[in-house]
């Protein structure tokens, strides 16, 4: 997490790095290229090691978790709302496309297969992943010691991961960045703190503008959520509360409110019931993944140590024992394990 935070703040100081042509690319690639990982290996495993389809169609059963965790496993909703956040930032895409034909054309066509062919995949990659390990799942499939072998594919993977999101951090964050230096700018143009650029040389490329207020305030808001990140590390849980509480207001609401407005449909009228229905409905997903991220993240916080890992490096080194990985790398587990 502190590698992370130190490439971001690198990567933030770039002014306008969201929109370089590569980026996409990059990241379609990179997210191409974990997942086709993390659907192979689960179907290797299921199809050369199990060879038996873990799980059921009722969810974790009880036993695994108490009736109470049970009750309150709402919060897979809130992830799969997550991916939902790129509703976000579909105008700022929508921008750099060219025309003709309208960029609201081609955004149809491209959005209509993107969350086509994403939600096929990575629906493949859940099924096989739970088919893989039934109740025993972990939130993080490659990240979370699902897998053992083999490691250097497993590597690849998780550096695939990194590098995506690095710049999707980027890609949610610059336009931020870009509204609060231009407020700043605004309010204070007489200030030489918000305004003057220092110039530095850099051999072989143009001279980079250095500003001391984007250095110190896009330095401090990484710096924060690395902090937070590192103090709360329930991965799912914290990821099905943004999902929560971003979807209802901010992928549906709004839109569903706007094209009402736009469209000026009638009220009462039976695409305007339809439109509130489907409303209505994801409000109440909303609430359900909300509490039920919220009771995890309270019975997470019950049994967990800021900034201490040990408990995971246990579980690591029960994985390993059963799946007879005895070597360098169990070892390495067992003496950091006895360190903390």
């Amino acid at each position: 997490m502190i590698a992370f935070g130190i490439v971001e703040i690198f990567c933030s100081q770039i002014p306008d790095f969201d929109q370089q042509w590569w980026l996409s690319i990059v990241a379609a690639v990179m997210s191409f290229a974990y997942s086709t990982i993390g659907l192979g290996i689960g179907i290797a495993k299921v199809a050369a090691e199990t060879r038996k389809i873990g799980g059921s169609l009722t969810g974790i059963s009880v036993g695994t978790v108490t009736q109470t965790q049970k009750t309150w496993s709402f919060q897979a909703l809130g992830d799969i709302a997550f991916a939902y956040s790129y509703s976000l930032i579909l105008i700022e895409i929508q921008e750099t496309l060219k025309a003709p034909p309208s960029e609201s054309k081609t955004m149809k066509k491209a959005t209509l297969l993107s969350v086509g062919v994403t939600t096929f995949f990575y629906m493949l990659c859940r099924c096989t992943g739970y088919a893989a390990f039934g109740d025993l799942s972990p939130g993080k499939l490659l990240t979370g010691f699902g897998f053992y072998n083999p490691f250097w594919l497993l590597d690849i993977a998780n550096a695939a991961i990194f590098i995506h999101l690095v710049g999707a951090y980027q890609v949610y964050c610059q336009p931020l960045f870009a509204f609060v230096e231009k407020t700043a700018s605004e309010k204070f143009p007489d200030s030489k703190f918000t305004t003057k650029d220092i110039k530095i040389s850099i051999p072989g490329f143009r001279p980079y503008n250095l500003n001391i207020f984007r250095l110190v305030w896009r330095t401090c808001f990484v710096m924060i959520p690395t902090l937070i990140s590192m103090l709360l590390q329930f991965f799912n849980d914290i990821v099905g509360l943004l999902g929560a509480l971003g979807f209802w207001p901010l992928t549906v609401y709004f839109p569903v409110e706007m094209y009402i407005s736009q469209k000026k449909i009638p009220k009462w009228s039976t695409t305007w019931l339809c439109l509130q229905v489907l409303s209505i409905a994801c409000f109440v997903i909303t609430i359900a993944a909300a509490a039920g991220s919220i009771a995890g993240i309270v019975l997470d916080l019950k049994s967990y140590t800021s900034f201490s890992t040990g408990y995971q490096f246990s579980y690591n080194l029960k994985k390993a024992r059963e799946t007879k990985l005895y070597g360098l790398k169990t070892l390495l587990v067992v003496v950091h394990v006895r360190k903390m």
